[in-house]
């Protein structure tokens, strides 16, 4: 009988008498470099237009959050008699009816407004991926329990609930983060729950248990992976909706007041008539960054979708070549 191509010819060792089977070892694989990581994610970023043109937005955003307060070389919360000055060459941006730089408030409220809101998205991803993933693998008692307090999350509003639990606790922006992230986490812990159960009686599941793997192995190192498309999907969906919903809050007066972000300079120009004033270098810059950070955000999870989902990449293959046999 021919050997198959697949598997590994059987080498025989003579022993004494006897002739030793000796299988040979499968190569080590080797990790993969940091060039190699970086090609990768490059290819990902550029192979779809989505991806490119979230990244992009959301890269410049990262990159005023990060060196922008460098370039800043007025201190935004400094009071002048310069009140409402039309945008010029000395303020790019104009000044507010304090006489503030509206530019340095927008650079430095970059950073604030970014930093919590992926801050309140990690914390929501953590706690839906726990719930989520657990309560679908363990069952019983513990999915009752979870799924219980999951439905009671996913009826209560989230927004009045962040207005009430922040009349009670301090207006700091960690407050209204943490706030924001305590109430938005049942949607993803749904769905990776509803992921989890149609996964956990798979081959490669069954393999792992049926092995001796410990239970959180299983789920850290055997499910969760598998999962990394939803998760990314979910912690982007909910980070756009923590940016709106911090901005809301701090719009509405819920925010610390001394702190500066896109949120509180909104809140500022509201109370102060900006609108009615004409200074519309006033609140139309915090909210132009607002609209364009989450349509990157929203791009990129559209392009994360149709990466995941084969029918998405499908659809967009059968487009492309309509497109090259029309040209």
């Amino acid at each position: 009988m021919s050997q198959s191509p697949l598997l590994p010819t059987p080498v025989f060792e003579a022993a004494g008498d006897e002739q030793m089977l000796l299988t040979p070892s499968p190569t080590p694989s080797r990790p993969a470099s940091p060039l190699a990581f970086l090609g990768s994610a490059w290819r990902f970023i550029t192979s779809n237009g989505k991806v490119a043109a979230g990244s992009t937005i959301i890269g410049i955003f990262v990159l005023v959050a990060i060196f922008g307060p460098l370039f800043v070389h007025q201190n935004p919360n400094l009071f002048t008699s310069n009140i409402l000055l039309q945008p010029s060459a000395a303020h790019p941006l104009g000044t507010n009816q304090g006489g503030q730089d509206v530019y340095s408030q927008l650079v430095i409220g970059t950073r604030s407004s970014i930093f919590w809101a992926l801050v309140a998205g990690v914390i929501v991803m953590i706690i839906s991926v726990t719930v989520g993933i657990v309560s679908g693998y363990l069952g019983g008692f513990v999915d009752d329990a979870f799924s219980l307090l999951t439905n009671i999350f996913l009826v209560i509003p989230s927004f009045p609930l962040a207005i009430v639990a922040a009349q009670y606790f301090s207006r700091s922006e960690f407050t209204v983060a943490l706030i924001v992230a305590l109430t938005n986490w049942p949607w993803g812990a749904r769905v990776l729950r509803a992921q989890t159960l149609s996964m956990r009686n798979r081959e490669f599941i069954t393999a792992a248990r049926s092995s001796g793997e410990k239970t959180w192995r299983i789920i850290f190192f055997e499910i969760f992976p598998n999962q990394l498309s939803i998760v990314a999907a979910s912690f982007i969906t909910t980070t756009i909706q923590v940016l709106l919903q911090v901005a809301g809050l701090e719009f509405l007066g819920f925010g610390d007041p001394t702190a500066i972000s896109w949120g509180t300079m909104l809140y500022n120009a509201y109370n102060n008539s900006a609108l009615l004033l004409g200074a519309w270098w006033w609140f139309a810059p915090p909210g132009i960054c607002i609209a364009l950070l989450g349509s990157g955000l929203a791009l990129l999870n559209f392009g994360i979708d149709e990466f995941a989902d084969p029918r998405l990449r499908l659809k967009r293959r059968r487009a492309s070549r309509r497109k090259a046999v029309a040209a």
